[in-house]
């Protein structure tokens, strides 16, 4: 049902019957109530059922611009919710308090595995306050805090930082998605170093945060050492010839990613080549992104060679072009 038309009204009685049903239910497992702009009073219903509800693993509540107000009395509801496992909070604005309020729910939950709160200018307190949560919560395998170029959680190299800290004690998270966050190089340092004694994660999305090439060079020395990472997005860093050069190199030692994106880091003829070098050593790398750089012919030729002979390798992004061994 397409409620965002509706009048607030009529939207407020449905929300309402929706709240009675998760009190009585015992068959619902999954509910979407994005983008249809959630008022006090339904929030209000909404957390209160999930206090009694002990069916439902799904809820989708992004794009709702949700008061403070809402996402405490939400917050309140998962501290004793049971069985919902996966919870969308995109989009809505929350700011740092918002952040928080999440964040101490997050001490007390024990049955949420994914939670996405992208785009919602958390902010550095709110950043903080969620690292400190990860620090103790023991069922969180994927985490979003990721943005865009126009939207973020702006939680900058100080959020980067504390999140590193909480990677090197949290022992369950599998994913993180911190794109476009500002993290700069220091943020970047910060995630690297944790990298090298995190055991769990195995995807970590850093696209879009001014990493630099100090940034990339402390990634390309973790990835020498970590052993669980099985995908990096890079993307859109400004890793340049020596960031580039030195992820090239890790390419050679390490054993487990499988997907690595270094799109738009002004990667030049040399580090093209240095790649097409590491990917004749590396056999367990099997998709390459490399849109909009600046390889040259000489670069491009290699790369676009090396593919031909890595037995791992079945797909090179350069640009629009896709070259897929498995199709050869």
């Amino acid at each position: 049902m397409d409620l965002k038309n509706v009048s607030s009204d009529f939207k407020s009685k449905i929300i309402d019957i929706l709240a009675k049903i998760l009190y009585k239910n015992s068959t619902l497992t999954s509910l979407d109530l994005h983008n249809i702009q959630i008022g006090v009073d339904d929030g209000w219903m909404l957390a209160k059922s999930l206090c009694k509800n002990t069916t439902l693993t799904s809820l989708n509540l992004g794009y709702n611009n949700i008061g403070l107000e809402v996402v405490k009395a939400l917050s309140d509801a998962l501290c004793k919710n049971t069985t919902l496992t996966s919870l969308n909070f995109s989009f809505n604005n929350l700011g740092s308090e918002g952040g928080k309020a999440l964040a101490n729910a997050l001490h007390t939950n024990v049955t949420l595995t994914y939670l996405n709160l992208s785009a919602n200018n958390i902010g550095l307190e709110g950043g903080k306050a969620l690292a400190d949560a990860l620090c103790k919560n023991i069922t969180l395998t994927s985490l979003d805090l990721g943005g865009g170029p126009y939207w973020s959680n702006y939680l900058g190299s100080g959020g980067g930082k504390a999140l590193a800290d909480a990677l090197c004690k949290n022992t369950t998270l599998r994913e993180l998605n911190l794109q476009y966050n500002n993290l700069r190089s220091e943020g970047g340092k910060a995630l690297a170093d944790a990298l090298g004694k995190n055991t769990t994660l195995t995807s970590l999305n850093i696209t879009g945060n001014k990493l630099g090439s100090n940034g990339g060079k402390a990634l390309a020395n973790s990835l020498c050492k970590n052993t669980t990472l099985t995908s990096l997005n890079l993307y859109d860093n400004n890793l340049g010839s020596e960031g580039g050069k030195s992820l090239a190199e890790s390419l050679c030692k390490n054993t487990t990613l499988t997907s690595l994106n270094l799109g738009f880091n002004e990667l030049g003829i040399e580090e093209g080549k240095a790649l097409a070098d590491a990917l004749h050593k590396n056999t367990t790398l099997t998709f390459l992104n490399l849109q909009f750089n600046n390889f040259g012919l000489e670069g491009r030729k290699a790369l676009e060679d090396v593919i031909r002979k890595n037995t791992a390798l079945t797909s090179l992004i350069f640009d629009i072009l896709i070259f897929d061994q498995e199709e050869d």
